[in-house]
């Protein structure tokens, strides 16, 4: 039997709720409890987030907009997304939740869920938004259409965000339904790239977590060269980097890994489903991991061997891998253009070798534009010259020219004022475990 949507109770306080704990509509509606008033969250300042909202207020204004939906999800091409920016809150039990900005007037989240839930989050996110309401069983635009109708904007222009920009992904079509039912005279206006042009270029509180993420990248990159040897399987590599991250505060983007013999290799990249095959000595690791801290990532990667490199390898690496990324790397620096890039990737098939297709590419939450590859540059006109503050993530990947053995090298840099700034300080050559 379908379970039915709760119906509305409204906020219950404490000395109301603290009693009736075991039924369904007090718990879920608990306000202001003393439940987590000791945790620590770190946050950003009051400050930043002012600058956020009013930038993205005037991006509203820009468009004519008297609302918008901003949604944030657990997806790597989200990440959190704008919700996240927004209030510090990154979402894992929805496929997103959302912050419904007015022009006028404060925000209202709406979590995925009530009780001890939406308290903890109440904490967690009061720095940048005090109305918290729970979606009631997934009644997430039913929550919106009651806000909406009490700010009187039944009529208004309200922008709808993407939750994955780089797949153009919207809300979805049950929740878009529901607005379109209970507000047929409001204008729904599905807006594109409004987060990726509020936080391309980063804020000095956005690069120190930029700065964070980068050292939770090194951390995993030693963790993986400790716990490499004979007899372990590729997913301990990945449970080794993971661990690693999350005892510096951080958040996991993405662990790829794989391994693959040096004298017998199968393998240009590492896999994105890490698997149960059993590491032996001779054997060559090849990663891309992604760390997240408060919503920023970096991105690393560099070969780990088990014993020492063969001399195919050593060879590929002294004379392909390294001095291709060094010439690429070179044209991270401000005023540069994107295309400076891509031309210095043309050294491999110089070298008689090939490559995967992508190069570098920008982060601003996420993998964002510029996307360079071999053969196209992917973004806006505008990220395409390169600016203090944007982040570019280098990640060549040279290939044998049977395509049966690649290196990844990859590193995180911040653009400065006069050149680039790495975000990790992992060491440029062969890392030998075993």
């Amino acid at each position: 039997m379908n379970e039915q949507p709760r119906r509305p109770l409204g906020p219950q306080p404490w000395e109301v709720v603290r009693g009736k704990l075991d039924q369904s509509l007090p718990f879920a509606n608990m306000r202001d409890t003393p439940y987590y008033r000791d945790c620590v969250w770190e946050q950003f300042s009051p400050k930043e987030y002012a600058r956020r909202y009013a930038a993205l207020r005037a991006k509203m204004k820009e468009h004519k907009l008297d609302a918008v939906v901003v949604p944030g999800g657990p997806s790597h091409w989200s990440f959190g997304a704008g919700m996240t920016w927004l209030t510090g809150h990154w979402e894992w039990h929805a496929l997103c939740c959302y912050v419904l900005v007015p022009l006028d007037g404060e925000p209202t989240m709406i979590y995925s869920m009530g009780g001890t839930h939406a308290e903890a989050v109440r904490r967690q996110v009061e720095v940048a938004v005090k109305d918290v309401r729970h979606s009631r069983n997934g009644q997430y635009a039913q929550v919106m259409v009651e806000r909406l109708r009490e700010l009187k904007l039944e009529r208004g222009r309200i922008g709808l965000m993407e939750i994955d920009p780089r797949h153009g992904d919207y809300l979805p079509v049950n929740q878009y339904n529901t607005l379109r039912k209970e507000l047929p005279d409001a204008e729904l206006v599905f807006t594109k790239g409004f987060l990726h042009d509020l936080v391309v270029v980063h804020s000095a509180e956005e690069l120190d977590c930029v700065r964070k993420a980068g050292v939770l990248c090194q951390n995993a990159m030693e963790a993986m060269v400790a716990r490499a040897k004979p007899g372990v399987k590729e997913y301990e590599l990945k449970a080794a980097a993971a661990a690693a991250i999350m005892d510096g505060g951080g958040d996991i983007d993405f662990l790829i890994i794989g391994t693959t013999p040096m004298d017998n290799p199968a393998l240009i990249f590492g896999n994105p489903r890490p698997s149960g095959r059993v590491l032996k000595m001779g054997d060559m690791i090849n990663m891309e991991l992604a760390a997240g801290y408060r919503g920023y990532t970096s991105q690393i990667g560099s070969p780990i061997t088990l014993g020492p490199p063969t001399d195919m390898v050593r060879k590929f690496w002294e004379e392909i891998t390294l001095p291709g990324y060094k010439k690429i790397i070179a044209e991270i620096a401000p005023g540069k253009n994107a295309k400076a890039m891509q031309d210095a990737s043309k050294f491999f098939r110089d070298k008689g070798v090939q490559s995967r297709p992508t190069q570098c590419h920008g982060i601003d939450i996420v993998t964002d534009s510029p996307h360079v590859t071999s053969d196209h540059i992917g973004g806006n006109e505008s990220d395409m010259l390169l600016k203090p503050g944007m982040i570019i993530m280098a990640e060549p990947n040279p290939i044998t020219a049977d395509g049966m053995f690649g290196i990844f090298l990859g590193h995180t840099f911040i653009v400065t004022e006069t050149g680039h700034e790495v975000t990790d300080t992992f060491p440029l050559e062969i890392a030998v475990a075993g």
